[in-house]
Parts: structure tokens; sequence; C-alpha cells
């Protein structure tokens, strides 16, 4: 029975996630809560290259763009059927991935994250200039939705994507591959010693993480049914980053939780509307400051004192 104790949380959560179109009065926050799914699976890419790796990656929404214009065109042009086209998204966006992980990774620390927002700062820059096939800034409109657009049948074809991609970056976590992983993040210089190549390790991360973000890339332009080029800047991979940062750095929780306090906590400062954003950016700046290791990392270590305090007490 203790064997599937740390099971009930996630179940109860999903059991709370599938009923919500049902319990929610007002449709938009069933829209909030859909974009905010999304975010999950791309904020669980971004952990594993940040997080587990510790490399971060100012390049996730680049690929989440490569993947919505990826699914489109494809759609558009070769008249491919919805499902297979947004299937394709992760693997054209694990191609890019692999010719620039691999110099990318060649370097370390902030010069691994300047090169991945000169990288997003590219795949802006084409997809504006690109305009014979992107439509430039005006973007592409009347993209296919599923099921004739019903939100509450996307919602539950999100929430399983979610709840399956959350599932594999736990496997990954606890098989060898993660060990290495967080390995790399601990003394990288050491695994090298120890005759590991990192660089193999790094580069399935990196590429693992970019399809993530394309196939979140996908859902969002096949959702929206509308796309264009500053959907996918660097505002949007730094609300990746802060996704991961917020809800715990290297846990599987904390990414889901800090997508949905990405994408709500603007919604509900709009009592503020003309500060709205100077506010959201405080509360990002001193979370990140006195909340290092994340909702899910403060809540862990207030347990762990209840329970050492609950043992002395028992002794």
């Amino acid at each position: 029975m203790k064997r599937f104790l740390p099971l009930l949380p996630w179940l109860l959560a999903l059991a709370v996630l599938a009923l919500l179109p049902q319990l929610l009065t007002v449709k938009y926050y069933l829209h909030l809560s859909i974009l905010a799914l999304i975010w999950v699976v791309v904020a669980q890419g971004q952990n594993l290259i940040q997080g587990f790796t510790g490399y971060v990656s100012i390049v996730q929404a680049g690929f989440m763009g490569i993947g919505a214009y990826g699914s489109t065109l494809i759609g558009l042009h070769f008249q491919w059927p919805l499902w297979a086209t947004i299937a394709m998204a992760p693997l054209i966006t694990a191609l890019f991935a692999l010719a620039t992980g691999y110099p990318s990774l060649r370097v370390k620390g902030h010069y691994f994250a300047i090169v991945t927002l000169a990288f997003n700062l590219i795949i802006v820059i084409v997809l504006v200039n690109y305009s014979e096939l992107t439509k430039g800034e005006a973007g592409i409109s009347n993209i296919p939705k599923p099921w004739g657009g019903s939100r509450e049948a996307f919602y539950y074809l999100a929430l399983v994507l979610a709840a399956s991609l959350t599932l594999l970056a736990a496997l990954i976590s606890r098989s060898r591959v993660g060990e290495i992983l967080l390995a790399i993040r601990q003394n990288e210089d050491l695994v090298a010693a120890v005759g590991i190549a990192a660089w193999k390790y790094k580069l399935f991360a990196f590429v693992v993480s970019a399809m993530y973000a394309g196939l979140g890339g996908a859902l969002y332009a096949h959702f929206q049914g509308f796309i264009n080029p500053e959907i996918f800047g660097v505002a949007q991979s730094l609300d990746a980053i802060l996704a991961v940062i917020l809800g715990g750095s290297g846990t599987i929780a904390g990414p889901a939780i800090g997508a949905f306090l990405v994408v709500f906590l603007p919604e509900l400062l709009r009592f503020a509307d003309s500060f709205r954003l100077i506010l959201y950016g405080l509360i990002l700046v001193l979370a990140t400051i006195f909340m290092p290791i994340g909702i899910v990392g403060i809540a862990k270590a207030a347990f762990a004192r209840i329970m050492r305090r609950e043992a002395r007490h028992g002794g």
C-alpha cells in the first residue's frame, strides 16, 4: 500500500482536472485551462534540459513556433490529415534541435543561454521575413480545429497528452539516462572523467525538450486557429523558464504547477489592469529570489519538517 501512496496526489489532481469542464461556470476559464495544459507539455520539456541537466535554454518558444508552423503548413499545402500533421510537429522540431543542439551544447552556463536566445531570435526573424510561406507578421488564420472546435473535446485531448508526457518525463528521470542528466547538472567534469560521453545525454535532453515544445506548438495552433511569429518570441521562452522555476526545477510536479501559474496569474491580476504587467513581473522577481526551490521544493521541505517533528514526539 505504501508503494502507491506517492501516486495519490497525482490521481486526485487528475480526477479534479477530469471534472473541471463540468465544474467551470465561466467558459473562458476552460479556454485558459486548455492553454495551461499545453504549457504543461512545453514546461515539462523545458524541465528536462533546465531542471535535470542544468542548462537554461531560451529557445523553447522558438521550437513551439517550428512545431506550430510545421503542422499548419503541412496541412495547408499537402492536405495531410490533421492528426498526422500534429504527429509530425515534434519530429520536425527534433530535426531542427539536432542541427542546432550540437554546436549549442559545446558551450556552458550563460554562453549556452545566450546561444539559444540567439536561435529563438533567428527563428522569429525567419518566420517574419519568409512571408511567402508564413504570411509574416499577419500570421496564418483559419487553421483547422479538431472536433469542429469543441473546447471540451480539445480540453480532454490536452489533458491526456499533458498527463502522458508528464509520465514520460517521470520515467526518463527515474531511468539511467535521468541519473546521468542529474549527474551532469551536479558535476559535468566528473561525468566526463568516468568515461561517460556527456554531450550525447545533453543532446538527448535538448532534442526531447524540443519535441515537447513542438507538440505544444502544434496543439496551440490547432486550438487557437491562428498563429503569427509574435506568439513564439523570447518573452514566451522566458515564461517556460519561469514555469519551471516557480513550480520547482528538477521536479515532475513543479512544471505542471508553474504552467498553470504563468497562464492564470496574469488573468487574476486584471483587477489592476493598468499595473497588471508590473505586478506580474514583481511577483515573478520576488518568487525567483525568495523561492529558489519553487513551490514543490517548499512543500517537500515543509512536509519533511513535519515528519521529523512527529518522529521526535513519537520517540
